[in-house]
């Protein structure tokens, strides 16, 4: 027989075994260097892919980041080792971050501002070297009147450290790929540029036995052709580089300090949740926290995307990285590391930038076989005008010019920049976007649904009124006592501010709210509770707070002030006792100031716009027509909402919900579009698809401008993309384009790409029009 208690032990030993069992991430991401062009990340895509473990992989050329997502099989650490060992197994590398502090990401971000530093560097230095050397060798190649006899070997000795120096990173990359039975971007160049120094030099060398007479050298096409590349590419990365500006500037935004209460400077990582800290005017608050003392305008403007500073003062949650503007504050860390706001919108930026969007599989699925269809077309066309013609000079140069012009960059830029730059600008605007499907499902909404409560109005409720008329003085402060008593159990807004206004009055007043107990909330109705001294013989009695539906009979006078209320947009809720209402307590609640213009920004983004709420209808009402929306759906209940939503679905429309709460969670997730108030729960947050740190409900408005922005952005770098090829591929092969003119025009294709993505950072929106 088992030793008592054996049962629980064995089931305690269970549980600490299984919490020692490395937990299983939804996403692995490494950092990767060396990617040149999309069919570089489609190479690593695809090995990734095939790793043991993985359901799916997707690598990010603009933002250098590998994601992959377990299938549950593998731990995290042995994931990300196997992921490192495939990356480098392919030719390319995994930087190290350092993760010693918060979440890693200022760190990483970093290592990507040295990386970008060393590549633009390097292009430089490069193309610095080739533009001396070509200029020399096109002029001696194109201009008879400077030419000399032997002039070929002259440009032979200036055109070889082109060639083969000042492109050796394409050649590395070309027979990186190659080992691994690849090809990319590289692999063009190479073969290009290579070719033509091959054929010269054979050329050249084969005359002085006589042979290949008349047959032209091709060194000036392999230096130009290199000059122009690395031009291009030296342009594009820096370009690129400015892409991630704006999350980069949330990471260095934080102090690295902070002050104690003593004067103490301790480094920001060494804050933890309780330590208080001084912010002095003009200082950057070293982390999220709550003011304990003091008073200042803080501006926020780095986190919400609003230039006008907000007052806080004893009691107000103040964010990392804003700026105590006037005023000192003492502060007490609420959130350190990777849980305060600014590292989660890091990690979300990060994460949407990561995605991959439905829009890009077509344009993943050509670059696989991109590089390879080229190469055929280039050795077609060789052959063809060898053929036809049986000119092998201008046979080579066809050949040549299409290896050239194919180079896929802006076909790869074309989708992952622009998202880059478009989710750090909506980062700085205080929007975020969870991932790169949120910017395409803001194309087709229809229809834009309100939350009322905290999304169109303040969400901070007081209490108007509070009458109870059927009852005599005495009775009627014993009831309303004992109604803000059980609301003081609620966590409803509106419980809140019955509940404390009749507090304070209470304690003006040198008396105490009765104790109650048996709470329970009926949702949708209200809340019950047994209330100490209400009943007849001054026993218990059990007291119900609520809407109508709350109460089986409301007399007729209670009737007539709460419907006078509700006209002017006030919120009834009645008390009582058993099932008949003996008070009527009216809250309001604030319309936001800014909520009318956010109406008329919905409007002109096309949107027929809804107020949902579970108020009454004539509350409703009051506050639609004072911010300008026509239609109505009011009496609600919180589990109703996502119904509500899916009849709106079913009726042909797509529609985006805006809301705070937790109830507002499931409408949210069955939304087309969930948009959530950043000054909402968590909860609210985690169903949505769209995040605004504002409680400005323009910031919504803002929120679908920019991601329909950056979609049309998207949009028009793929066609232009696809149109350049599709144009300059059949060019090339018929010789109309020559080799060096093909060059030029690759590394314009990717500029015009990179210079449309980076228009995105310019976006200002409609809260910058006040």
């Amino acid at each position: 027989m088992a030793a008592p208690g054996s049962a629980s032990q064995e089931r305690e030993a269970a549980v600490a075994s299984a919490a020692r069992v490395p937990a299983v991430p939804d996403a692995v991401t490494l950092p990767v260097e060396g990617m040149t062009c999309s069919s570089c990340a489609a190479t690593i895509q695809g090995g990734l892919s095939r790793l043991p473990g993985v359901e799916d992989a997707v690598v990010n050329y603009a933002t250098r980041r590998a994601t992959v997502r377990p299938d549950g099989t593998v731990t995290g650490e042995e994931l990300q080792a196997a992921m490192r060992e495939t990356v480098a197994g392919l030719g390319y590398s995994v930087p190290e971050i350092s993760h010693e502090h918060g979440d890693g990401h200022a760190s990483e971000h970093e290592a990507h501002m040295h990386a970008d530093a060393s590549r633009i560097a390097d292009y430089k230095r490069r193309f610095i070297v080739a533009a001396v050397l070509a200029v020399p060798t096109v002029l001696l190649s194109m201009v008879p009147a400077l030419q000399f006899e032997g002039w070929e070997w002259v440009v032979a000795v200036l055109a070889t450290p082109v060639i083969w120096w000042s492109a050796l990173p394409f050649h590395r990359s070309t027979v990186a790929s190659a080992r691994h039975r690849a090809t990319n971007m590289d692999t063009l160049v190479t073969l290009g540029t290579m070719a033509a120094w091959t054929w010269s030099t054979v050329v050249l060398v084969g005359g002085l036995f006589g042979g290949f007479a008349g047959a032209h050298v091709y060194y000036e096409t392999g230096a130009v052709i290199v000059a122009l590349i690395l031009l291009g590419k030296w342009m594009e990365v820096r370009s690129t580089a400015r892409a991630g500006d704006a999350i980069r500037a949330l990471s260095k935004r934080q102090s690295a300090t902070a002050r104690l209460e003593d004067g103490t400077e301790v480094p920001r990582d060494a804050l933890e949740v309780g330590t208080r800290f001084v912010v002095r005017p003009g200082e950057t608050i070293a982390t999220d926290g709550r003011v304990v003392e003091g008073e200042a305008s803080v501006d926020a403007s780095l986190v919400t995307g609003e230039s006008v500073p907000v007052r806080v003062e004893a009691g107000a949650e103040v964010v990392g990285g804003t700026i105590a503007a006037d005023g000192a504050l003492t502060v007490e860390a609420t959130r350190v590391g990777a849980e305060t706001m600014l590292a989660q919108i890091a990690r979300m930026v990060d994460e949407a930038q990561s995605g991959r969007a439905r829009v890009q599989r077509l344009a993943d699925r050509i670059s696989r076989i991109f590089v390879p269809v080229v190469i055929a077309v280039a050795a077609l066309t060789l052959v063809v005008w060898l053929a036809v013609t049986g000119d092998a000079n201008a046979a080579f140069t066809a050949a040549v010019a299409v290896l050239i012009i194919s180079c896929p960059c802006a076909l790869g830029l074309a989708t992952p920049l622009a998202i880059m730059v478009g989710t750090g600008r909506g980062a700085q605007l205080g929007v975020l976007v969870r991932g790169p499907e949120a910017l395409e499902d803001t194309r087709d909404v229809t229809t834009i649904v309100l939350d009322k409560t905290g999304t169109v109005t303040e969400g901070r409720m007081t209490l108007v009124s509070a009458a109870a008329p059927g009852l005599a003085p005495a009775d009627e402060a014993l009831l309303l006592d004992a109604a803000a008593a059980v609301e003081g159990r609620s966590e409803h807004p509106i419980a809140r501010a019955i509940h404390e206004a009749r507090a304070a009055d209470a304690e003006a007043g040198s008396r105490t709210l009765p104790r109650v107990k048996g709470f329970r909330s009926v949702a949708g109705h209200g809340v019950v509770a047994t209330v100490q001294g209400l009943g007849g013989d001054g026993g218990n009695a059990e007291v119900g707070v609520g809407s109508r539906r709350h109460f089986a009979s409301v007399p007729d006078e209670l009737e007539a002030l709460a419907a006078a209320a509700e006209s002017r947009g006030e919120t009834a809720v009645f008390a009582g006792r058993g099932s008949v209402a003996e008070a009527v307590l009216t809250v309001a609640d604030a319309v936001k100031p800014t909520s009318a213009s956010a109406i008329g920004a919905f409007r002109e983004l096309g949107l027929e716009v809804v107020l949902l709420t579970g108020d009454n209808a004539r509350a409703a009402r009051a506050v639609a027509d004072e911010v300008g929306i026509d239609r109505v759906i009011a009496d609600v209940l919180p589990g109703d909402k996502a119904d509500t939503i899916r009849s709106l679905q079913a009726g042909g429309s797509r529609v985006a919900m805006v809301g705070d709460g937790v109830n507002d969670a499931p409408a949210l997730a069955q939304a087309d579009l969930g948009i959530a108030v950043g000054t909402g729960t968590d909860v609210a947050r985690e169903a949505s698809d769209l995040t605004i740190v504002s409680g400005d409900l323009r910031a919504a408005a803002d929120a679908i401008a920019l991601s329909r922005r950056t979609l049309s952005t998207i949009r028009g770098n793929l066609f232009w993309a696809f149109a350049y090829n599709t144009a300059a591929i059949p060019l090339a092969a018929l010789g109309i384009l020559n080799p060096m003119i093909a060059a030029a025009a690759m590394g314009g294709s990717s500029l015009f790409v990179v210079g449309n993505s980076l228009r995105l950072r310019s976006f200002a929106g409609y809260r910058s029009r006040s």
